[in-house]
């Protein structure tokens, strides 16, 4: 049986105003979407940051997890202006990743673009495929026996 319409999408969002007021803390996945593939040597890490400013957006390494924070303010903020009808959720938003031992997560590059955060994380040089070169003799090598 389909659904057409989700008949808890407006109590879930009621409940998150309620308890996370208008400029409350969001944690929720799908409040910062993300792709994450790789490129060549890279890992890339693609956000939708929509209407967010790239001056409210913190990103931060420990270690081996990566935390992204993005405020979404008010458009409409100021004297006299009454908003008729809220639905895209402002505030604070938050997302952490637990990254691999095998990225470099001292040369991560990021970029803000069209809405969207994209951070390319190389993957370290201890961790890239190599030849192993083998040290020895071979059977042609060995010293021969003279038979008598």
């Amino acid at each position: 049986m389909l659904m057409r319409t989700d008949p808890f999408r407006e109590i879930d969002r009621l409940a998150q105003q309620f308890f996370n007021g208008p400029s409350g803390t969001w944690s929720k996945p799908s409040q910062m979407p993300m792709d994450a593939y790789r490129d060549g040597d890279a890992y890339v890490i693609a956000l939708d940051l929509p209407g967010v400013e790239p001056d409210a957006i913190d990103i931060d390494v420990e270690r081996n997890m990566l935390t992204v924070k993005a405020e979404r303010r008010p458009a409409a903020a100021g004297e006299g202006v009454q908003m008729e009808l809220a639905e895209r959720p402002m505030g604070v938003f938050s997302r952490q990743l637990v990254l691999a031992d095998t990225l470099d997560t001292e040369r991560i590059d990021a970029t803000f673009e069209s809405g969207v955060l994209s951070l390319r994380i190389p993957i370290a040089e201890r961790a890239k495929p190599r030849k192993i070169s083998i040290n020895g003799r071979t059977a042609s090598d060995e010293p021969k026996q003279l038979s008598s």
